[in-house]
């Protein structure tokens, strides 16, 4: 009977937080939809450059069927280019898959069956996306002669040839930069407003009253060692990874000081963001519920696994003001690519203006109370 009043006093003290019940029940299904639609098999929206240096009948029909997938599959979403350093510049800053090029006599190849080729250079740092574009254009090029006759029957068939832009990196190096992100996001939620979560909890925060601090003063200095842990952690997974997979930074001094840039404006903006959302909690419990949500809806949208492009419409929106896929961008421009500050710094004025808000509305809203 003992053990019975026990198991009551359990339910009952259950019963009385709402907010582990609701979680109980909510978190599952989210993680269901978030990462069900984080890892679709069909790939969509890839973004895919092309160059028509021929234009002549047959490059026509090249486009033609580039434009046939786009409306009806929707794999990709092409642009016509006419600078082909511009185009590759692109790429290499990531705003595009890769970039197809016809050369100036495709038409007259294919006309005289001479080996007639088209050339498809790819971003190698994603290879999801660029596994994927390669299968496309693979699988079209038997279509292009769909629309006319053949005079003869061996005549050529149109090819291409993929290139990678980038030295060859696996696919356990290419997720790096996403341990990276993780672990700045473990390194927000384990120090800063949890140490007062914690002070809370443990009545320790009772001292910061009889104290002249202001409310500035702790927001901003819990902020700062926050930032200094979660820096050197990330850079212990950095230095970590790195000897894992065997991969080595791809630039040079620049690079290495945006990354640990990059790093640090992003653990600041985070632990800025969690502030606002933990400062007013007062058990670790609530902790472990906010933190499960937040990392599963924050980290698999960023393009971190998967490519942005190809989630659907609600959840690229979603990605679309998600810090952590600003991160993961300029990241993998860093180490992967050994890219400058021309490539990443959209990324970086969105994590600075990010920041500035979080860092905003996290002293506006803590209270130093008890």
């Amino acid at each position: 009977m003992r053990a019975l009043a026990v198991a009551e006093r359990d339910l009952r003290r259950f019963s009385r937080n709402p907010v582990l019940m609701i979680a109980s029940v909510f978190l599952p299904l989210v993680y269901l939809v978030i990462i069900g639609n984080s890892f679709q098999g069909e790939l969509k929206h890839l973004p895919l450059a092309v160059i028509d240096q021929d234009n002549g009948p047959y490059s026509r029909r090249v486009i033609e069927l580039l434009q046939a997938m786009q409306e009806g599959s929707r794999t990709i979403d092409i642009t016509m280019l006419s600078d082909q350093k511009q185009a590759f510049n692109l790429v290499k800053d990531g705003f595009y898959k890769g970039v197809l090029i016809i050369p100036p006599k495709f038409s007259e190849d294919m006309i005289k069956n001479v080996n007639p080729q088209i050339g498809l250079f790819v971003d190698n740092t994603d290879s999801i996306s660029a596994n994927g574009i390669a299968n496309i254009i693979s699988r079209s090029m038997p279509y292009v002669r769909s629309e006319y006759i053949s005079v003869r029957a061996d005549r050529a068939k149109a090819q291409f040839r993929p290139v990678e832009l980038f030295k060859k990196i696996d696919y356990d190096a290419s997720l790096v930069p996403g341990a990276i992100v993780m672990a700045i996001f473990m390194g927000t939620t384990f120090t800063g407003a949890f140490s007062l979560v914690m002070d809370k909890f443990l009545g320790i925060h009772e001292s910061y009253l009889s104290t002249p601090l202001t409310k500035m003063d702790i927001v901003i200095g819990t902020i700062i060692s926050g930032v200094f842990i979660t820096t050197i952690m990330s850079f212990l997974v950095l230095m970590g990874g790195l000897f894992i997979t065997g991969l080595k930074l791809a630039g040079g001094v620049v690079s290495f000081m945006l990354l640990i840039f990059t790093i640090s404006l992003t653990a600041l903006g985070l632990l800025s963001m969690i502030f606002i959302i933990l400062g007013r909690a007062d058990h670790p419990r609530i902790v472990g519920v906010v933190i499960g949500f937040l990392n599963v809806i924050f980290y698999f949208p960023s393009g971190a696994v998967y490519p942005v492009e190809s989630l659907p419409g609600w959840l690229r929106a979603f990605s679309a003001v998600n810090p952590e896929r600003y991160a993961v961008h300029a990241m993998k421009a860093l180490i992967l690519k050994g890219s400058g500050l021309a490539a990443i710094q959209n990324d970086i004025i969105f994590l600075a203006l990010f920041t500035a808000i979080m860092l905003f509305f996290a002293t506006i809203t803590f209270k130093r109370t008890m």
